[in-house]
């Protein structure tokens, strides 16, 4: 696969660019050759992790790179390989969520979504507790589920968030038949409408913005889920993806191309990404929450002095606020291009 720079990363039909790190290829080398598999693995992700924090500290590496070189050296560790020690040879491992799209943060879990043929066939791979054992084993926290594709059409259907979830899949290993199966099951309106899922997210976002006061100035906001932060770039990306997509009216070809354009815009706002990323450095855990004293090292480590009349934070935290409020904006522009047209 081409390499190109993480700025220019886009996930479409599952495949998301690989960024250009050394680390990289020489990866599956080493892991080959340890001659023990936890102990070779778990060191290989450790070392990831170090370099990544490293390069998140320095200006030749943005945050955002770090999280799709994270992503990276997490399936070279969490793929065939260790699935192929599993022994199952007949299911697909499939990355979902925030993993699937090609962004994983410090410490954040990983989501993988193992994918069999028939229900029937379910109790009968005790390879798969002896695969998500060797991925606690090596150092990863593991979030998963085991499903057929009825499954997934079914679970789909009854809670939009595992809908969206779904379709930011990636495959890791496995038949792709299967996994293309799956992406066919859940396509829109075989699952929603585009119509139901708007609605559904519209009410899934206001509830979460309910919860922070419906404002993206909170003194200090959660960078995942304050208006303006993560979860709202991803419903405006999402315009772009499958089952979110709005049908593309008969009008000019400009007012067809505007959520193209309006995705677009919200992929350059990649701040809160990068702040995400090194609020769990900073930490050691998985922080969200831009708390006064994260704030103050925050902007040190974004390279902001104390001036004359501002201190660093301040101007840190200025730039915070204008790209979450440059989010919302785009996503009430999104809204409206939903409402004209579902």
């Amino acid at each position: 696969m081409a390499a190109t720079p993480a700025d220019e990363l886009e996930t479409t039909a599952g495949r998301v660019a690989l960024p250009p790190w050394a680390f990289l290829e020489t990866l599956p080398t080493v892991l080959q050759a340890s001659t023990d598999p936890v102990a070779g693995f778990r060191e290989a992700l450790a070392s990831a992790m170090r370099a990544c924090a490293s390069a998140s500290r320095t200006t030749n590496r943005s945050k955002r790179w770090c999280a799709t070189a994270r992503a990276w050296s997490t399936s070279c560790c969490a793929g065939p390989g260790p699935c192929t020690r599993g022994g199952e040879r007949d299911v697909a491992l499939i990355a979902v969520g925030g993993y699937g799209r090609g962004e994983l943060h410090p410490c954040s879990d990983i989501d993988v979504l193992i994918l069999l043929p028939k229900s029937e066939v379910a109790g009968d791979h005790e390879g798969i507790e002896r695969f998500l054992a060797f991925l606690w084993d090596i150092g990863l926290e593991v979030g998963h589920s085991v499903r057929t594709i009825d499954d997934c059409q079914r679970e789909s259907a009854a809670d939009v968030s595992v809908a969206t979830t779904l379709i930011e899949a990636r495959l890791l290993a496995g038949p792709d038949y299967l996994f293309q199966a799956m992406r066919r099951a859940l396509a829109q309106d075989s699952v929603w409408s585009s119509r139901a899922f708007f609605e559904a997210k519209v009410a899934e976002q206001q509830a979460r913005h309910h919860r922070h006061h419906d404002t993206a100035y909170n003194l200090e906001p959660n960078v995942k889920t304050s208006p303006g932060g993560l979860r709202d770039i991803q419903t405006i990306a999402g315009s772009r993806s499958g089952t979110s997509a709005p049908r593309r009216s008969t009008s000019s070809s400009s007012t067809a191309s505007s959520p193209r354009r309006t995705a677009q815009a919200a992929h350059g706002t990649g701040l809160p990404v990068e702040v995400r990323f090194a609020l769990h450095v900073i930490t050691g855990r998985r922080e969200d929450r831009l708390l006064f004293d994260h704030q103050i090292r925050l902007a040190r480590m974004f390279g902001y002095e104390d001036a004359t009349y501002t201190l660093a934070v301040e101007q840190f935290m200025q730039r915070y606020y204008r790209t979450a409020m440059d989010v919302s904006l785009l996503n009430e522009m999104l809204l409206q291009l939903f409402r004209e047209r579902c």
